[in-house]
């Protein structure tokens, strides 16, 4: 057994599940948000077969589309008197970051 830890973007989020439901994958949803960004995302706990780890990662990749969006900058200047210029700068997000672990022990309560 394996444990599929997928970070989504949150705009992905819907259709990556709708995806996995729909080809009989469970798994637990928690809404997190990324450390550089600070934007919102989903991670996706999916525990599963071994031999499925392949399509629900396959399903995710199709699901989930990396794009550059336009996120607000700050510039400063030093000194007494601060001038702050703010701005926007296109960054590469989306897609997704998967972990895939074994499980050593599973019990369903």
């Amino acid at each position: 057994m394996k444990m599929i830890t997928a970070i989504v973007n949150k705009r992905d989020a819907d259709s990556v599940c709708d995806a996995l439901t729909s080809h009989n994958f469970m798994f637990t949803k928690m809404a997190t948000t990324g450390g550089f960004l600070r934007s919102g995302n989903m991670t996706l706990l999916i525990g599963t077969e071994d031999d499925k780890v392949k399509k629900a990662v396959e399903i995710i990749r199709e699901n989930c589309a990396q794009r550059m969006e336009k996120v607000p900058s700050v510039i400063s200047s030093a000194g007494p008197y601060a001038v702050f210029n703010y701005t926007t700068t296109e960054l590469p997000v989306g897609g997704a970051t998967v972990f895939v672990t074994d499980v050593v022990y599973y019990e369903k309560m």
